[in-house]
This record gives structure tokens, C-alpha cells and sequence, in this order.
């Protein structure tokens, strides 16, 4: 079968919903040392609405983890852990997963390894259009198939793909009584995870509800640990700075705070991990007819910022340029971005390429001025709009004409997916844990056929990519990383800052993964 990306997968991965999917980095722990509270309710915020619990649909990614597993967990120092597999082996076009025994549905009924297979073939299939499936799965086609005797699931691609444990692994598992009725579950769980939902509210609040005699979760975690609690309620606070508020009067138990309020939370006896992403990640309109799919151009805009200064508005002053497209703790991340990205003169690389530029006046090539379309979302980071207009100023100082504009995150996408009426657009992303995630928007077809909006066509980099889908797993990081460099050297895309969020913890204790998603077994509540 062959899987074709949707547009909606961009709003996924831009923000922590595709990753809460895809996380494959260690995971970060909270601590406390007040005594345990048996079956209470812990009090979440997140800062967007869940219009679809539907754990392959890019709105119902972000909570899937309460109600549903996968075959395998990632731990703490980044290894394969077990999930609903106890065992497993995979090459570059095979994988194998051996079912624990006595796994079960929500429902009661046992898990086989046909139910397995069915759920993998279904969120794989292109017909279904399931853009939260799409961010997990490999980007190759691919055939499930079960054994039930044995419990054994296995899955064949047509092509080489490194991580088929790291992704077929990792998608939340549909039960059959979900599978027989998908749109039951935009409102109920169907699953084999931790808690059920019991209650859903358009807008939020939603709870859920332990589940007993749960015992197959990340490497054997039960829900019979001391302290874990019995009702999960999950509230939509949408702006950090209420967050804040709520966090330090216990109207909340757990929040994500990013921006300038994390330093009112300080010394306040509130637990606490950090989430490594990447603000300002820059990219440029490469299509036919933009002026920047001259990558000459590219270099000289990029040469010609103030990367240091750029960090520093992207997180409030003390910023450090980032290194790499994703974050720190994603698969085969590295320090690429300073010994790769353009550094030379940028009014003489200018000249060299052929603009010109009299006394104050514009630079123009060809009778043309240069003239750039710089869009972001606040939506995506409370500092972007700076990071732009700083972007703006120095370009402007080198002569281009730059249209700053500040759109809703709907309006964005539409530029980016439909319109393609920007040159460059500036986001924020833990990234992808995978190196292969960043693929169809570095390569491969434009708009409606694929998600490489903004038109990038590099051969260097197609080719490393191509000798990296030969190696397996981690063994392939030297290649990745050096078809990254070669991005980076064409200037096809700019990370700005490596930067921090926060999920703090009121009278709780909580474990995280790549991206700063809650595993919802480790989460403890403490009086």
C-alpha cells in the first residue's frame, strides 16, 4: 500500500501532537519527596482543545497515551523498551513482534496479534487519510500480517527503512471494537492503555479513568503502583501565562509553560522537566518563479543574520544558535549547524550573484527588486513575531524589501499548503525523534501530492538519504547527519535557537519522553 501525506500532518508536526507519536528520545523524570496519595485526580492543562480522540487523527495524537499502547516503549536512556511486544527483531524491510500474554482491551476482550496487524493495516492505509498515523509510520509501503498461534505480528516493506521498530512500534494500537466503528471514537477510547475516557466535553474538560488489573505498560508498569492516580482530568488553558497562575494556586496539578512566565515558577516548590526544542525554525520558498529557489541567495540572506542575536530574542536573552533541525535528545542528533551553514560576506555574495543595489535603494536582479514575503504564528511561540522582525531589520539593511506578517496557525498552513504565498516562514518544532520524518519536507513532491512545501530539491542530500535507508537503526546516525549538513550548506533551511519549555508538577511526580509528553504511568500524585 502506498501512503500519501496530508497537509494537516505540518500542523501536527510543528507543534508537540506529532511528536507525542513519534517520540523516540530519553525521557526526563520529575521529583518530590512529600508522601504518595493513593487514587486521586491529577489536574492536567494543555493548550489546545481535542476535537477527535482518535489516536491516528493529528487532534487526537496528543492524548492518545492514556488509552493506548504500542508494541514497544522508549526508555529513559533511549533504548527499546517492552510495550505489548515482549520480544522483537526487524532489519531494514522486516520487523517481528511477539505479544506479551493477557493484554486486553478496554472492553474486556483479549488482544490478538490478527487485531495487531488489522490496526497497523488500517492506519496505513492511504484511503483512510489518518494524518496522526502518518507522522509514525514509515514513509515506505508496507504489508501487516498475524500469527495467533504463536501471537507473533510481523510487517514487510517494499522498500529499505532503518527504524521499523522506532515507528510500526511506537503507533498507538486500535482495538477491534474501535476498527468496526471509527467514528465512535472521535469521543470514546477503544484501547489497551491505562485509563479510559469517561467523560469528554466539547472544549474540555476531559477525564479518564484507570483501568484495573493493568499490567503490560513501558518495560511492566502496572496500574497498581502506589500513588498513580485514579481520574486523569485534562483542562484547555490556552495561554501560558494562565498556566502559570493555575500551576502556582493548585488550580492544575501539570502544565507545559513555556516563554517568560517559566521565571515566575521558580522557587516555588514545583517539580519539574524540561523539553528541549528548536524556536525559529526557518524555512525558504524554493518553488519555480520564488526568488529564493536561487540558492545564492539563500547563503547571502542566511550569512547575513545575526544568528547569536537571533537566539537571543528567541528565548528571552541567554539564547545559545541552534545546532541541528531537531531537538537534543532526538535519534542521531549532533552539532552540524556551525561547521555547515553559510558564513562569507553577504553584500559581496549579493554582488557575485548578480544584484545590485544603488545608494539606499533596493536590491534588484534583472530589472527586479527583491522583495520578500516573511510570515509566522504566534500561535507556535510567543517570541516569533520578534525573531521575524529581527529577521526583517537585517535584511532590510541589506536591501531587500521584506512584508513582515503575523497570521493565525490556520492561515499559515494555508500559505504554506495551498496559496504557497511566502518566501520564507518561520515556526517552532521539537523536530521529529527520527531523522526520516524530516524527509518529505526536505524532498519529494510539492503540495497536494506531498508535504514539501516549500519546494526544496537538493541532490546531496536526496542521495545521502538514500544510502542512509540501507543501514539499520542508529548505525546509519554518521550518514543522516551528513545528509543534514548538506542542507544546511545550501541554506535550504535555518534553525534559529535551541530552546526550553517546562511541564511543571503541583504535588505530583511525572516521567516524560521526547517532545514533553506525559507517560502516563509514571505519573504520581504526592500530598
Amino acid at each position: 500500500m502506498f501512503r500519501r501525506p496530508l497537509p494537516v500532518a505540518l500542523t501536527a508536526t510543528m507543534t508537540v501532537a506529532a511528536v507525542a507519536l513519534s517520540g523516540c528520545g530519553g525521557a526526563a523524570r520529575s521529583s518530590t519527596t512529600t508522601p504518595l496519595v493513593d487514587r486521586g485526580t491529577v489536574r492536567i492543562a494543555t493548550a489546545s482543545e481535542t476535537p477527535s480522540f482518535n489516536p491516528y487523527t493529528a487532534f487526537g495524537s496528543a492524548q492518545a497515551r492514556y488509552a493506548y499502547d504500542s508494541l514497544v516503549n522508549i526508555a529513559a536512556d533511549g533504548t527499546v523498551v517492552t510495550g505489548l511486544a515482549s520480544s522483537w527483531q526487524a532489519t531494514t524491510t522486516t520487523a517481528a513482534f511477539t505479544l506479551r500474554p493477557g493484554v486486553t482491551c478496554s472492553d474486556g476482550t483479549p488482544l490478538t496479534a490478527s487485531a495487531v496487524a488489522r490496526a497497523l493495516t488500517y492506519a496505513g492505509d492511504p484511503a483512510n487519510q489518518l494524518a496522526g498515523a502518518q507522522t509514525v509510520l514509515p514513509n515506505v509501503p508496507f504489508t501487516a500480517k498475524a500469527d495467533d498461534v504463536t501471537g507473533t505480528v510481523s510487517a514487510t516493506t517494499t522498500a529499505p527503512f532503518p527504524f521499523l521498530t522506532r515507528t510500526l512500534g511506537l503507533l498507538p494500537i486500535v482495538c477491534p471494537a474501535g476498527l468496526d466503528r471509527p467514528q465512535s471514537l472521535d469521543r470514546a477510547t477503544q484501547g489497551t492503555g491505562p485509563y479510559v475516557l469517561t467523560r469528554y466535553t466539547p472544549g474540555g474538560p476531559y477525564e479518564f479513568t484507570v483501568r484495573d488489573g493493568y499490567s503490560w505498560g513501558p518495560d511492566g508498569a502496572t496500574t497498581a503502583a502506589p500513588g498513580l492516580p485514579a481520574h486523569i482530568a485534562v483542562s484547555v488553558v490556552p495561554q501560558a501565562s494562565t498556566a502559570a497562575n493555575l500551576l502556582l494556586t493548585g488550580g492544575v496539578d501539570i502544565a507545559n509553560v513555556n516563554g517568560p512566565d517559566r521565571t515566575r515558577l521558580t522557587d516555588h516548590g514545583l517539580a519539574t522537566t524540561d523539553v528541549a526544542t528548536v524556536v525559529g525554525l526557518t524555512f525558504f520558498n524554493q518553488r519555480p518563479g520564488r526568488a529564493l529557489s536561487d540558492p545564492a541567495l539563500r547563503r547571502a540572506l542566511v550569512s547575513a543574520l545575526d544568528r547569536q542575536g537571533l537566539a537571543n530574542v528567541a528565548v528571552g536573552g541567554t539564547g545559545e544558535p541552534a545546532t541541528d533541525f531537531d531537538a537534543e535528545g532526538a535519534v542521531c542528533h549532533a552539532d552540524l549547524a556551525p561547521a555547515n551553514l553559510p558564513a562569507q560576506d553577504a553584500a559581496e555574495a549579493l554582488r557575485a550573484a548578480g544584484w545590485t543595489r544603488t545608494a539606499d535603494g533596493p536590491l534588484t536582479k534583472d530589472g527586479r527588486p527583491l522583495r520578500l514575503r516573511l510570515i509566522t504564528s504566534p500561535d507556535l511561540g510567543p517570541t516569533l513575531p520578534s525573531v521575524a522582525e529581527l529577521m526583517a531589520r537585517e535584511w532590510t539593511a541589506l536591501g531587500a524589501r521584506v512584508d513582515l506578517v503575523t497570521e493565525s496557525l490556520p492561515a499559515l498552513v494555508n500559505a504554506m499548503y495551498q496559496s504557497g504565498e511566502f518566501d520564507v516562514v518561520v515556526g517552532t518544532s521539537p523536530g521529529f525523534a527520527l531523522p526520516v520524518g524530516f524527509i518529505p519536507f526536505f524532498s519529494g513532491p510539492t503540495p497536494a501530492q506531498g508535504l514539501n512545501f516549500a519546494g526544496v530539491t537538493d541532490p546531496a542530500y536526496d542521495a545521502l538519504v538514500a544510502q542512509a535507508l540501507q543501514e539499520t537503526d542508529t548505525a546509519g546516525c554518521g550518514t543522516w547527519n551528513r545528509a543534514t549538513a548538506a542542507l544546511l550548506r545550501s541554506a535550504d533551511a535555518l534553525p534559529i535557537a535551541d530552546g526550553r519549555s517546562t511541564v511543571y508538577g503541583y504535588r505530583t511526580t511525572f516521567a516524560t519522553t521526547f517532545g514533553g509528553q506525559l507517560i502516563p504511568t509514571s505519573i504520581r500524585l504526592h500530598q
